[in-house]
């Protein structure tokens, strides 16, 4: 049986570049990861890179043709590039220009890189959306209108999942969100209380797990939450 590959988007780095080392050293997948530095990548987490802008189509469609000729098939997919960049902001305040480019990203870039992938995908394929609670409903209602476009994008990532697992499900492909809680990375800042480790755990299993069989749910802690 081919080796089952893994695609990671940004991975050069925190929680990806974890997501990355597990699959590859402990589960024994090949695993590409895409990022903006490519060869960063590469060094970073020891597994193949190649260059990849989720908010970019034509980098988006080139990196999927990369997988394609090099790979030639996908078993899992993390949907892990993602920004945050409205601490502070007020929704009926926030620069709508950031809100946009953050939906770029965190939304459309999963969504860009799923489409591009998916032909590559076969029955038994995995696709792991990183999520947050801070885009659940119980997370909105507490959030007093902060960092909106973050949150917003979390809860667009949340409704992509929902809809993904409802469209490939007889595909046999099994589409999930996952909560890594606030870890200490560039994102998360160093008084987050996680460890990359922990962080990175969830994800893992919904990609490898044999018991991890269920779609379209949001996961924290290998349990499965409200959305």
């Amino acid at each position: 049986m081919a080796q089952s590959v893994a695609v990671i988007s940004g991975g050069s780095r925190g929680i990806g570049r974890e997501i990355a080392r597990k699959l590859a050293a402990e589960h024994g997948l090949i695993v590409v990861v895409g990022s903006r530095r490519a060869a960063e990548s590469e060094a970073a987490s020891g597994v193949r890179g190649h260059q990849l802008d989720v908010a970019d189509t034509a980098s988006v469609a080139a990196f999927a043709a990369w997988v394609g000729r090099e790979v030639g098939h996908v078993d899992v997919l993390v949907n892990n590039a993602g920004v945050y960049v409205d601490r502070g902001a007020r929704a009926g305040s926030v620069d709508l220009g950031v809100v946009q480019a953050t939906l770029d990203v965190n939304v459309l870039g999963a969504w860009r890189l799923t489409q591009a992938l998916i032909p590559h995908m076969g029955t038994g394929g995995r696709i792991i959306n990183i999520s947050s609670e801070m885009g659940s409903t119980r997370g909105l209602a507490a959030s007093r209108g902060g960092s909106p476009a973050y949150r917003i994008s979390k809860a667009g990532i949340n409704a992509l999942t929902l809809l993904l697992a409802a469209e490939l499900e007889e595909a046999g492909i099994l589409v999930n969100a996952a909560c890594p809680g606030w870890v200490r990375t560039d994102m998360g800042g160093e008084s987050a209380p996680r460890t990359v480790a922990e962080g990175a755990d969830t994800p893992v299993w919904l990609a490898t797990a044999e018991e991890a069989r269920s779609t379209g749910g949001l996961w924290s802690d290998r349990k499965q939450i409200a959305w």
